[in-house]
């Protein structure tokens, strides 16, 4: 059980560090082709923050874990607004630009329309439906690039000079070894949390929708932090809205596309399947509490990051009494 607890611990940490150096690969490939910074921070970024889930949810879908492929995604959605941008909204209320912010809602929000018609139709997620997720991520990628196009944006500026001079040769080592990084950590994170899921006799989604979850989504933290240090508390609010995408359509999108999985069921709560009573609504619970008073006002209040991070207390607490 100890092995195994300091296994998990050493995935968790090879996703952390594997995810930073696939970033700074991605980045610095993408700037010696010219690709506009900001285009380079709305997405790559994003994309590099969500590879953890990607890895994690796509393993444990080939490993025939479906629960913990399902958790993860749904989890880390939770994670991300409930708990790492709550405390971003507590610490730091702040101004955002609404403008911003509405094309990553809309496409969140349409994506979680159809995972929902998945779930509460069917119970299941075909390998047509992975196709679909996929798609969307496309048209996502295409449409945010013809608007930042259209409106001319201002670059991104990095803060880190190693990666504004670095070579292709050093930026392509990076995204290898952080791939790889990434890989070998999401391996040693489904295999050893399901061993202890299995020990403690809780079941693998709950494990999925909590530690799993939260340890894959360390990387939206760390820029949460990063964020709230340097004054700016609302710049990480975009990255954790892509991210959230990216879990629906990237995350379940592989996973499924490579190894279709039914909802799980393991566990009840209010009479019904807790993935169609609880989580799927947990998870679409935060994501309008966060962003619809955002897009009306345009600012992120307190009682925002207060309300969230009650939300994700009661369902911590309600997930390990199920």
């Amino acid at each position: 059980m100890l092995k195994a607890i300091l296994l998990f611990i050493v995935g968790l940490l090879c996703l952390i560090k594997g995810g930073d150096w696939f970033v700074d690969g991605a980045t610095g490939i993408a700037r010696k082709f010219h690709l506009p910074e900001i285009l380079i921070g709305a997405t790559v970024v994003s994309i590099g923050t969500t590879l953890p889930e990607v890895m994690v949810s796509t393993t444990s879908a080939l490993k025939g874990i479906g629960s913990i492929a399902y958790g993860n995604a749904i989890g880390s959605i939770i994670c991300n607004t409930a708990l790492i941008s709550a405390i971003t909204i507590t610490v730091m209320p702040s101004s955002i630009d609404k403008k911003s912010l509405r094309i990553p809602v809309i496409f969140f929000f349409t994506a979680f329309a159809l995972y929902a018609v998945c779930a509460y139709g069917f119970g299941n997620f075909p390998r047509s439906f992975g196709f679909l997720m996929l798609a969307l991520f496309a048209v996502y990628m295409f449409v945010n690039l013809m608007q930042m196009k259209k409106s001319n944006a201002a670059s991104l500026k990095t803060e880190d000079e190693a990666t504004e001079e670095m070579t292709m040769g050093k930026a392509i080592l990076l995204l290898v070894a952080g791939a790889a990084l990434i890989a070998v950590g999401a391996d040693l994170l489904v295999d050893n949390g399901t061993f202890i899921a299995k020990q403690l006799g809780v079941p693998e989604t709950v494990i999925a929708l909590t530690f799993v979850a939260l340890g894959t989504s360390l990387p939206e933290l760390v820029t949460a932090i990063t964020s709230l240090m340097k004054g700016h508390g609302a710049l990480s609010l975009g990255n954790i809205i892509g991210a959230n995408f990216f879990n629906l359509v990237l995350v379940c999108g592989v996973s499924i596309t490579l190894a279709p999985f039914r909802l799980p069921s393991a566990a009840t709560f209010l009479g019904g399947n807790s993935s169609l009573t609880l989580e799927l609504p947990t998870a679409c619970l935060v994501m309008l509490l966060m962003t619809v008073p955002a897009l009306i006002s345009g600012k992120l209040a307190r009682w925002q990051g207060i309300a969230l991070l009650s939300i994700y207390a009661v369902f911590c607490i309600i997930q390990f009494t199920l």
